[in-house]
């Protein structure tokens, strides 16, 4: 250890500073990270500040929007886990949004935007979403004129970006602040950094169960999924059970037109999923032991244990994060 080379009393003034570091973060002092395939959020990106706010003030402007009626705040409310709580959102002219909206939260550390995938990074998510027929409306030159309107957005765009207010730098606002989304700190955040007292024997069995039943081979990474792709229904027809189906059940077989595609949807994070229902990109199930019970059934074949989706579900909720020091 690098300690080992410093005289005996910087050694012993490493040791007491490092405790007393870990003992201000709020972790025991021998506290370690655990070796787990899971991994604690990273901390927000350091960003211009001032394109942070310019970002948010654009989340929240129904003025993206063709009729001045939606935001993007109105399908990702913060105060709502980053999602809207319902089965599928409202667009403009009282129109419905053909899947469920995925929360915003920790959204930038996805491989891909949108159940299907189709957007690879948040600029192009965010173009998409201002110029679709159902959630806004609109065209960029539209969007850039009504904007260039407001001299507030003219000074701040003027004094931050060196060719001012155009589409690409609205697009580049608003998804700088949504990189600083990330919702840090859950419970289970503090158990990997080594607070391995923070989660229950329950929640603590939950996990194991989610490992074991092999729920961690699709909701993998720092964000609990969000990395890959995956058929709904891999054991069992899941669409011919719910009934009802439409072109948003094809997934990203719309995408590709590739056979293998039908039904297969991004694999979505399940941080602050105990803030975010309902679930699946059809908004279907309404409870986490819903949700839990039809994965077992139609991802792994197994028939829904009562006491393992229990079990499951408490270590979900241990996933629920915070934003600007409050849980979510």
């Amino acid at each position: 250890m690098i300690t080992e080379c410093l005289p005996a009393k910087r050694q012993r003034l490493v040791h007491v500073t490092f405790g007393l570091l870990l003992a201000c973060i709020g972790l025991p002092a021998q506290a370690a990270p655990l070796d787990e395939p899971l991994k604690p959020l990273p901390p927000p990106p350091i960003l211009d500040p001032q394109r942070v706010e310019l970002g948010r003030q654009l989340f929240n402007d129904p003025r993206l929007s063709v009729d001045n009626s939606r935001s993007c705040a109105s399908c990702h409310r913060l105060d709502l886990g980053g999602a809207d709580g319902q089965p599928k959102s409202s667009g403009i002219k009282g129109q419905v949004t053909r899947v469920n909206a995925p929360s915003i939260f920790n959204a930038a550390l996805n491989f891909r935007q949108f159940w299907d995938g189709r957007a690879e990074t948040l600029e192009e998510q965010i173009d998409a979403v201002v110029q679709s027929p159902i959630e806004m409306g609109g065209n960029w030159e539209d969007v850039v004129r009504v904007l260039g309107q407001d001299p507030g957005y003219r000074q701040a765009f003027g004094e931050l970006y060196p060719d001012a207010l155009t589409a690409a730098n609205v697009h580049d606002a608003l998804a700088t602040y949504e990189r600083t989304l990330l919702s840090s700190n859950s419970r289970f955040d503090q158990y990997l950094l080594g607070n391995t007292d923070i989660l229950t024997l329950e929640e603590k069995y939950g996990y194991q169960r989610f490992k074991d039943y092999g729920c961690i081979a699709c909701h993998q990474g720092v964000n609990i999924g969000g990395n890959m792709f995956q058929k709904f229904g891999v054991m069992g027809d899941y669409f011919a059970a719910r009934g009802s189906p439409t072109d948003a059940d094809l997934g990203r077989f719309l995408i590709t037109g590739d056979e293998q595609d039908r039904n297969v949807f991004k694999v979505p994070s399940l941080r602050n999923v105990a803030v975010t229902a309902p679930y699946f990109h059809d908004g279907s199930a309404q409870t986490l032991e819903q949700a839990v019970d039809v994965m077992f059934k139609y991802q792994l074949g197994r028939p829904p244990n009562p006491l393992d989706t229990s079990l499951i579900v408490k270590f979900l909720k241990t996933l629920t994060g915070e934003w600007e020091g409050k849980p979510l």
